[in-house]
């Protein structure tokens, strides 16, 4: 279906009222002269007056929607919903109904219209994000503040941030300190603070503190514009269930069609019935069967909720993953910064042969400065919060898995999970008591040594998110049977974290190629799996899930690529809320398209039995597709 006016949307410009829209105006003046028929007829107009008017009223009511019908019949050889119309309101005409005829074709055109316009509107609400961020940014040029247009800012520019302004674009605070409402971009209700060296996004408004930040993003590339491009081109793909109704649209239209034209030939030849009484049966079961409200029903509702989500800092990239969602049954956890924190430190150093703990220290950080782990800051901000040297490291290699090894002062140094040592031959039992004693209270262990002898344990703990358990318990609320935990840590730490959060199953020591057999695994053995990781190191499980959750991803590209579904805030507590969210849309789906079949069935049976006249069969068919519109419309509450 088009909309006059909506390309002008697409291309940025602000969405036009009704009354410039002008397949709007085109359906209010077929009404218009709809009502002066009437009227004037009621008043004694002369009939070629009359019919004049509801001539009139069939061609400008009717220009729009026709013209798409004939279109969609010499472009795609498919017979729509609009050829239907034509063809009905055409044969009222033909039999002396011209009354009918207008008021059939004023009230498509007009329900066409609005849903249209509804739909479009319904996107631009995303879009009126953009207008948040300012147009203009205070940039500062060769020691002067000069204010620019914010799309001329580029990486690397300098520009300043004043109390209660929003920020022009995505950047790097490297003065000042303030707090900032990510409300626009994340959802967050809590203003977040920020300092020297962290992040700003697009559309954030400054708290208290002015702030200079050093532009890492475009307007054109920012986080605020990548979210609402995706957004968008979320509302434009189709789910499972609006790609099913269009290929029954396509068979059900030309059947109706056929089905009207036997209705209207057959009982006269065969019959004997009268001619004029099988045509007009004929047209109003040609509008009775009509599937609009069914067509309409699922694209309206999917357009507002993943809109609605949108703006609530959840990006869903697709109709089809927010159907999926809804029959998610188990979901999959990722534990460092999904279940916990994910701001590991160090929580216990252990020393061993004669080592002391500065010196321990400062070799593994030398270590783990070359390493990807997740645990390696902590070990490093830990040397450098104890002001420990760290000596220079040597022919760094990772070990997939189990740890890392380089040259420390010309000895070659270990780092990793028991089981390297073990695998070495370094005798670990001394230190096997301990070391499950601290794995038993959620931490995780590294082990420091040479290829003979340890040198010391370091624990590190990564503290469970303090609403986890209360997380778990929505969710099972919200209707997920099972809650299973994916981790690389080992399997001590993992039970132990697990049980503090009331999670049903662990899966530990595993690789991220390990996780994605994993989840392959659960999905065979429970069906519709979702996994919910960070977006990165979980990118593989993410992709094999039925459904791929990334939390905290606002401004991480890899995140917002790899997941079909989004949580922009770094907070657990969306993701009951978002299962619930896509049951609801699911439950609107199924009331419209209930509601739709009992219309249709009824209208039908009435058509063909003689109950009803043309015009109660067009007021009830287009009523039914405004209530399913409105229905649908509810997905715009959070």
């Amino acid at each position: 279906m088009s909309c006059p006016g909506c390309e002008a949307v697409a291309r940025g410009e602000a969405m036009p009222p009704p009354w410039r829209n002008l397949q709007v105006v085109a359906s209010a003046l077929s009404g218009v002269l709809l009502a002066v028929g009437f009227f004037g007829a009621m008043l004694g107009l002369p009939s070629v007056l009359e019919i004049g008017l509801y001539l009139l009223a069939v061609v400008i009511g009717g220009w729009y929607f026709v013209r798409e019908g004939i279109k969609t019949l010499l472009e795609e050889r498919q017979l729509g919903i609009e050829i239907l119309m034509a063809v009905a309101a055409v044969t009222a005409g033909l039999l002396g109904q011209w009354a009918e005829a207008a008021m059939l074709v004023f009230l498509y055109s007009i329900s066409e219209a609005a849903e249209g316009y509804t739909e479009e509107r319904t996107r631009n609400a995303i879009r009126a994000l953009m207008d948040l961020a300012p147009k203009t940014a205070l940039v500062v040029h060769d020691h002067k503040e000069v204010v620019v247009p914010a799309e001329d800012l580029r990486v690397g520019d300098i520009f300043i941030v004043r109390p209660g302004e929003a920020v022009a674009t995505d950047g790097e605070i490297i003065e000042g300190h303030s707090s900032l409402n990510q409300a626009p971009v994340t959802g967050e209700s809590v203003p977040v603070e920020k300092l020297v060296g962290d992040r700003v996004f697009a559309a954030t408004l400054n708290g208290e503190g002015a702030l200079t930040v050093c532009v890492t993003k475009t307007t054109a590339d920012n986080t605020l514009a990548r979210i609402i491009q995706l957004v968008e081109e979320a509302q434009s793909s189709k789910g499972k269930s609006q790609r099913f109704i269009e290929r029954f649209g396509r068979r059900y239209s030309p059947a109706v069609l056929l089905v009207g034209i036997l209705l209207a030939v057959l009982p006269p030849l065969f019959f004997a019935q009268a001619w004029q009484e099988w045509l007009t049966r004929a047209t109003v079961f040609i509008v009775a069967a009509a599937p609009c409200a069914l067509v309409i029903s699922i694209p309206v509702t999917l357009v507002a909720a993943i809109g609605t989500a949108g703006r609530n800092g959840i990006l869903i990239k697709g109709c089809v993953h927010l159907e999926n969602l809804a029959r998610v049954r188990v979901i999959a956890l990722d534990k460092t910064g999904t279940l916990t924190l994910g701001k590991p430190c160090v929580s216990e150093v252990v020393t061993l042969n004669g080592i002391d703990e500065k010196q321990l220290i400062g070799i593994t950080a030398a270590l783990e400065a070359r390493s990807q782990h997740p645990l390696a800051n902590a070990i490093i901000h830990y040397a450098a919060d104890s002001h420990i040297e760290v000596p220079p490291a040597e022919d760094f290699q990772s070990l997939t898995g189990a740890g890392a090894k380089g040259r420390i002062d010309n000895e070659l140094i270990y780092i990793g999970k028991p089981g390297l040592f073990a695998a070495l031959g370094v005798d670990i039992n001394p230190v096997q008591a301990q070391i499950r004693q601290l794995q038993q209270a959620g931490n995780t262990v590294i082990l420091v040594g040479t290829g003979q002898r340890l040198l010391g344990l370091i624990a590190v703990t990564d503290p469970l998110r303090p609403n986890v358990a209360d997380v778990i318990r929505e969710l099972r609320h919200a209707g997920i049977e099972k809650i299973i935990m994916l981790t690389g840590d080992n399997s001590l730490a993992a039970n132990a974290i697990a049980a503090r959060a009331g999670i049903d199953e662990v899966f530990a020591e595993l690789s991220p190629e390990d996780k994605k057999h994993q989840v392959e695994a659960l999905d065979r053995q429970y069906g519709h799996v979702a996994m919910v990781g960070d977006g990165v190191n979980d990118a593989p499980a993410l992709a094999a899930a039925h459904v791929g959750i990334a939390m905290g991803a606002v401004g991480t590209d890899v995140a917002l690529e790899t997941a079909d579904v989004a949580l922009m805030a770094d907070d657990l507590s969306r993701l009951p809320y978002l299962i619930r969210f896509s049951r609801r849309n699911r439950a609107v789906i199924r009331q419209n398209l209930m509601l739709s079949v009992l219309v249709i069935g009824s209208l039908v049976t009435g058509a063909v039995a003689g109950v009803f006249s043309l015009p109660v069969a067009v007021l009830a068919h287009e009523v039914s597709e405004f209530v399913v519109i409105a229905s649908g419309l509810r997905m715009l509450r959070s």
